[in-house]
């Protein structure tokens, strides 16, 4: 920091010059004329000091404390010798240098005491005078970050303004911090020792120049270096030099790219290379991807479908995993295609980025950019072996693994499961849930139904383990046949009426009696005992047909009485004899 007191004294110099600085003792100007000549009078005038006078001195010797300097004249000062060490503690002169010194005072023994530091900053401040006055630039060091802006060593600590570092709003001020550059200065005050600096203009004016440059030399097709200025989840730009480029996170890369900014900073150089270019609106479109060939190029030739190809896990998905062919192809494993007989519930559990895997193509894609891939299709189908192993028929053992409202699921081998429908559980009884038979763990018998390879499903049946009683139904009871059953259940169309265990006949209401019913209920309860001709049995559909009027004695029909009504010839006859019956039946009564 420049002392003020100092400061007055180079701008308020002695007028009278001190006898004693130039080394001679003070005589009448008469007696020095006559011992010198005009010329010797001339330079001594030259080198006569005053205080706060900055001059120019050779170093003749240095001491443990001090650095003692020839400022001319046979006139020697010294310097503290810590003014002329660095921040390491070096000496920063040797003996012979020329430096530049303040002339400060005379101590108590009567010795001319110098500063270098004074001088310098003294110098300061007539550089930072003669650049404001005429708009030129000074160099300077960024020292730190300091609130609003930042610290700028240009001899003497200088401030910039966050809002006069660029032309843009600059976020991250430390990245300056150890730079050297140009500035300007905004304003200054000496007696307050501060001065503000600018770099708005100085920046302005090289990126005008570095655009008209750029402007003039970009070309579509070129491949350009540029700086990352910005990233964002849709692209990046780059500073081609005065102007911004957009690389589109289409044009990254011919593979996948969740997110720009985890494989690219800001500050990174990165060559690119020019999709297109509209000089008028200046926007410049880049591609990173377009430097490779396509790998989608060709792609059916080097990965044919079944082939055995290795790869490295890159990303894990709920239905899938994404693996890495090679740079810009990636194929997925869908969860599906992981394992034949192990149920995961997210690849995590069994994967990890980075993991290299080998698999097989199922299908390529080059319009879609899409391939398919397998992992299970790597080791045998064990569902050929199971098919194998138990053919249609065999009866198998196994643990009630889990119980649907459609189902259960019987452990046959290890990972597989085969599925006792609810419909082949049972011949003769309704089952609502297969809970109401099964526990979990509980030991079952069941026949293999069948086995679908492809679609990966056992299927299995623990009714047909017994012979279908419904086959034998039609042999047992013949059409025209009595049986005798409790009835089990009143609809609105009829009776259901248990003939055997678990087998009911259904009695229509049309044929529960020889009188009109409208309700089956007027005539029966639920638990009671009737007898029934069977009308007819259908074994695919598991239906009997019963008929309980059947069972009645036939009641004369209307028709009966009035056969003849219409007809002449025996009319008479009919009705004489109806005349004579009812004449007996009058004797009788009598």
């Amino acid at each position: 920091m420049v002392n003020n007191n100092n400061t007055n004294l180079s701008n308020e110099k002695e007028v009278k010059t001190d006898s004693s600085i130039s080394g001679t003792h003070p005589m009448p100007n008469q007696s020095r004329e006559e011992d010198m000549g005009f010329k010797e009078l001339y330079e001594q005038s030259l080198n006569q000091l005053q205080y706060g006078d900055i001059a120019r001195g050779k170093v003749v010797q240095i001491t443990a404390d001090t650095v003692m300097v020839d400022v001319g004249w046979k006139t020697e000062g010294f310097i503290p010798i810590k003014e002329l060490k660095d921040a390491e503690g070096n000496l920063t002169v040797s003996e012979g240098d020329d430096i530049e010194v303040f002339i400060d005072k005379r101590d108590s023994e009567g010795n001319l005491v110098l500063s270098h530091e004074k001088a310098a900053k003294l110098k300061v401040w007539d550089d930072i005078k003669h650049v404001s006055e005429n708009n030129l630039t000074i160099k300077g060091t960024v020292v730190e970050k300091v609130k609003g802006g930042l610290s700028v060593d240009i001899g003497i600590i200088a401030f910039l303004p966050g809002s006069q570092i660029d032309v843009r709003p600059i976020k991250d001020l430390e990245q300056f911090i150890g730079q050297t550059l140009e500035f300007q200065i905004l304003k200054y005050d000496r007696k307050r020792n501060n001065v503000v600096l600018s770099r708005r203009s100085i920046v302005a004016t090289e990126r005008e120049s570095e655009k008209r440059e750029t402007l003039n030399n970009i070309v579509e097709g070129n491949i350009i270096e540029g700086v990352i200025k910005n990233i964002t989840d849709y692209g990046i730009f780059i500073d081609l030099g005065g102007i911004d480029g957009l690389l589109h996170v289409t044009d990254i890369s011919w593979g996948r790219i969740a997110k720009p900014s985890e494989i690219f900073h800001k500050g990174d150089k990165i060559k690119v290379k020019v999709l297109s270019f509209d000089r008028e609106k200046e926007r410049v479109s880049l591609g990173l991807k377009q430097l490779h060939d396509n790998p989608w190029e060709h792609i059916s030739e080097r990965y044919p479908v079944g082939a055995l190809v290795q790869g490295k896990v890159v990303n894990l998905t709920d239905y899938g995993v994404f693996i890495e062919l090679e740079p810009g192809v990636e194929g997925l494993v869908h969860i599906s295609e992981m394992y034949w007989t192990r149920e995961i519930k997210h690849p995590s559990k069994v994967m990890n980025v980075g993991d290299t895997v080998n698999v097989v193509v199922l299908e390529v894609n080059p319009e879609a950019k899409r391939v398919s891939l397998s992992l299970k299709q790597t080791t045998a189908n064990p569902w050929e072996k199971l098919k194998e192993k138990y053919p249609v028929g065999t009866i198998v053992k196994g643990l009630v693994r889990n119980i649907t409202n459609f189902g259960v699921f019987v452990g046959i081998e290890d990972g597989i499961d085969g599925l006792v429908h609810v419909s082949d559980i049972s011949w003769k009884h309704r089952v609502t849930h297969p809970s109401e038979y099964f526990k979990k763990g509980q030991e079952v018998e069941a026949v293999v139904l069948n086995i679908d390879v492809d679609n990966e499903k056992f299927s299995l049946g623990i009714k047909q383990i017994e012979k279908n009683p419904w086959e034998e139904l039609p042999k047992k009871y013949a059409p025209g046949s009595v049986v005798t059953g409790k009835i089990t259940n009143f609809t609105d169309f009829g009776i259901f009426v248990e003939i055997e265990d678990g087998i009911e006949g259904l009695v229509h209401i049309s044929e529960i009696s020889q009188k009109r019913v409208k309700s089956s209920a007027e005539l029966y309860n639920v638990g009671d005992v009737v007898s029934a001709v069977v009308k007819s049995i259908d074994v695919k559909t598991k239906k009997i047909r019963l008929s309980i009027k059947e069972m009645e004695a036939p009641a004369p029909s209307p028709a009966s009485n009035h056969q003849y009504l219409n007809n002449r010839e025996n009319i008479g006859s009919n009705l004489g004899q109806a005349l004579a019956d009812v004449k007996i039946g009058n004797q009788t009564k009598e």
